[in-house]
């Protein structure tokens, strides 16, 4: 099942996307006698239940059931977790190569996942402007990644059960202000990814079931209609159940939580010179099975 969070008339409500339109499942659900959420985040607290409602709902529904996808606002699938967003840096050893190299430092690949976190109010949905502001940084750079987002409360959870956690998957676009992050006050991770609207998210997240394998998916991002990044989700040094794993050992991770699983190489910084963002730029970054999150750059 695809699920998006949309907006009519200014109201934001939790629908499915079925074909090119997008059905309101608590009206659907309203009109039938029987409940669903408005929004994902409460969808999800009861997943599986509102995952065989909404299922059974949809497939009594008419064809012209809903809106069409080009009538209605699509926001991030998750407009505000509930936590800061999880990453994953240097998950893609040409990536973590080309990172490396910008610093001046000789290829070292780390032994566990480097986890950082972005804030929550850094995201935003289709459509929406990523904020270039020079005054902050002028390096910022754009990445292309496959966004794990959990189903369940777990905690010290094995490899073997890491799937069970998993509610679904989306796109991202890991902007990070590279000067803040590796440089400027002794390089600030947390704070060179957290900068307003720097953290899309979209077009609508995909249930588990529709992804039997993440890890043969192929990831692209563009720069003005230009092919910046393509690779495949085969190439991870860590993979998701390796992650959730070492991510929940002594720490309880919730239903709704977001986890971006890294970036392939051809990231700005890569280039000779560097490639960074500016007003004007549209990004469209795309995953094989999911869809395509498209953004334009404003400077803010």
């Amino acid at each position: 099942m695809r699920l998006a969070t949309f907006a009519r008339h200014g109201v934001a409500r939790l629908g499915a996307v079925v074909g090119e339109r997008v059905v309101d499942l608590a009206a659907l659900a309203a009109a039938c006698g029987r409940h669903l959420p408005d929004n994902m985040l409460a969808f999800i607290d009861d997943a599986e239940g509102n995952l065989a409602l909404a299922g059974e709902l949809l497939a009594a529904a008419g064809e012209r059931e809903g809106y069409p996808l080009a009538e209605v606002r699509l926001l991030a699938p998750i407009p505000r977790p509930r936590q800061n967003v999880i990453a994953v840096g240097r998950n893609y050893r040409e990536h973590a190569r080309e990172i490396l190299r910008a610093q001046g430092e000789a290829a070292a690949f780390p032994e566990h996942p480097l986890f950082f976190t972005k804030r929550a109010t850094a995201v935003i949905g289709p459509e929406e402007p990523i904020l270039w502001q020079p005054s902050v940084s002028d390096a910022f750079d754009r990445e292309v990644e496959l966004v794990v987002v959990f189903g369940r409360r777990g905690r010290n959870i094995p490899r073997e059960r890491a799937y069970d956690y998993v509610f679904g998957y989306t796109c991202a676009d890991d902007v990070a202000a590279r000067d803040v992050q590796l440089r400027k006050h002794g390089g600030q991770w947390f704070k060179g990814a957290s900068l307003d609207n720097s953290c899309p998210l979209g077009p609508w997240l995909v249930t588990r079931d529709e992804l039997p394998n993440p890890h043969d998916l192929r990831l692209t991002c563009r720069v003005n209609g230009v092919l910046k990044q393509d690779a495949s989700t085969s190439q991870m040094v860590f993979d998701i159940p390796a992650l959730i794993e070492e991510l929940s050992a002594g720490m309880t991770l919730e239903p709704g939580d977001v986890l971006l699983t890294g970036a392939p190489a051809g990231a700005g910084i890569g280039f000779d010179p560097p490639e960074f963002l500016r007003a004007g730029d549209v990004i469209e970054v795309a995953i094989e099975g999911i869809g395509t999150l498209r953004n334009p750059v404003v400077e803010g």
